[in-house]
């Protein structure tokens, strides 16, 4: 088998290579670092490699597998490179900022030590945007991250370094983070899958704001059951994350194959709010066949999104405000200024704004709930725009409509953050450039194993999944 072959198996198949002693964990990871070496410089979505510690890793690993293969993790041997917003334990960790460019943690995420604990293997972290904003990554640490369908071309953000490096074939499975879209977006942009989970199905330790429900982390790859192998990993409780979900990963071990007769979805082209590129449009609704030939009915049809906008923006700012506030008054001259904006735009937010939007922020659910007992999933465009010039930092319009902020275009992803619904980007066809678009399922509260078996289903229909970039030829 080539380091190729390797490298763009499923991780599942690379799973089942392991247990079976088809492949050695050493020759997986020679391989990914082969691709590594032979691709990233191209496109630059590895920032950090820890080349010599990953291969001594995957040693171990071989010896587990020798003296006790059957009671070895769901990921072991499989290489991994972490988002550089993670705290990853004696790995430079940036978050994108010039500010923390020498800062080594002591300690790992607890998404990090749940991925160690099932078996991945870290190879180094992944790039993004400062401190993650924006859906563009790009930063004054390490440069852009170029899409590797059009090198032209942005991967989106902020889980950026992440998705390409998946597309590339430099690691089988990635972790990510997400709060207006930073694990769908980027998904979408390099025909990659990205899940956003309910909050607190993935916790996230350490935080400074323990109950905050619209970040959340989660699981990227490059098919929906790989990603669902990951999520069996990372799901679960933790008394760390006040708002951790009490049910098992294990839920997400089982079939995804499931009928779906009968089921009825919501479609929107724009959620009756927001402009969608015609290229988004025509690629979303070439696949209408597509669910109606595994039995859905669909229903051109959304929710009431009133205030969605104005809630999530002050949200954000709060978010911004808290994390960032004391940085700004220390570092102003090393961050960028779109992060400026935001935390300012926190500081100016009184109490009785944030108390209001969170009563708006609770009849949206509610007006959403009971839209979605009729229809079980909503179907939409993940982004508004395919992926646009890497020298553009951000969107500025739209079908001739202006965008407000760094953030508008996002409007596609950042509407659904605001209601804490389970939702994920799938591969979905290409523009006439050549350039990746994704699909974005939306499922009921916590059915987070509902929608990967819509998802799974659709994409077992198409395989868009399987076109790999020219760059790796």
């Amino acid at each position: 088998m080539s380091s190729q072959e390797i490298c763009f198996m499923t991780a599942v198949e690379m799973v089942n290579c392991l247990r079976f002693g088809d492949l050695s964990a050493r020759q997986i990871m020679v391989a990914h670092l082969d691709q590594i070496k032979r691709i990233n410089p191209k496109v630059n979505a590895i920032v950090t490699l820890c080349a010599e510690e990953a291969m001594k890793q995957a040693a171990v690993a071989d010896e587990a597998l020798v003296h006790n293969r059957k009671e070895v993790g769901p990921l072991h041997g499989l290489p991994i490179a972490h988002k550089d917003l993670t705290l990853t334990k004696g790995i430079q960790t940036t978050f994108g900022s010039p500010v923390f460019q020498d800062f080594i943690p002591d300690q790992d995420g607890l998404i990090i030590e749940r991925l160690k604990q099932a078996g991945a293997i870290t190879v180094g972290k992944t790039n993004t945007p400062e401190f993650g904003a924006g859906s563009q990554t790009y930063n004054e640490v390490f440069g852009e991250t170029l899409n590797p369908y059009d090198i032209s071309k942005t991967c989106g953000g902020s889980s950026g370094g992440a998705a390409v490096a998946l597309a590339c074939g430099m690691q089988p499975i990635a972790d990510g983070s997400d709060m207006g879209g930073s694990l769908r977006n980027p998904a979408s942009f390099c025909n990659v899958v990205g899940f956003r989970p309910s909050p607190g199905r993935v916790p996230v330790w350490p935080s400074l704001t323990g109950w905050f429900p619209i970040s959340v982390q989660g699981p990227m790859a490059r098919t929906v059951a790989d990603v669902s192998l990951v999520l069996s990993a990372i799901a679960g409780p933790d008394p760390r994350s006040p708002i951790s979900i009490s049910e098992s990963g294990d839920v997400f071990k089982q079939s995804l194959d499931r009928d779906f007769s009968g089921v009825h979805i919501a479609w929107s082209q724009d959620l009756g709010e927001f402009p969608v590129d015609k290229r988004i449009t025509k690629a979303i609704e070439g696949q209408k066949s597509v669910f109606e030939s595994i039995g859905c009915v669909i229903i051109d049809d959304q929710p009431d999104f009133t205030d969605a906008d104005e809630i999530f923006k002050i949200w954000r700012a709060w978010h911004f405000e808290l994390a960032y506030a004391e940085l700004l008054e220390t570092h102003r001259d090393q961050i960028k200024d779109t992060v400026i904006w935001n935390i300012e735009e926190g500081q100016k937010l009184s109490g009785v704004e944030i108390g209001r939007a969170e009563i708006k922020r609770t009849q949206l659910y509610q007006r959403i709930r009971e839209f979605m007992e009729k229809s079980e999933f909503l179907v939409l465009p993940v982004s508004q725009v395919p992926p646009f010039d890497i020298r553009q930092r951000y969107v500025t319009e739209i079908n001739g409509v202006d965008m407000e902020t760094y953030i508008d275009w996002m409007k596609s992803c950042y509407y659904i953050s605001i209601t804490g619904l389970p939702s994920i980007s799938v591969p979905c066809g290409f523009t006439s450039e050549g350039l990746p678009v994704g699909i974005q399922i939306v499922g009921r509260h916590q059915d987070d194993f509902g929608v990967l078996q819509l998802a799974y289903a659709f994409e077992q229909s198409t395989g868009f999944w399987k076109q790999k970039p020219t760059i790796v030829a």
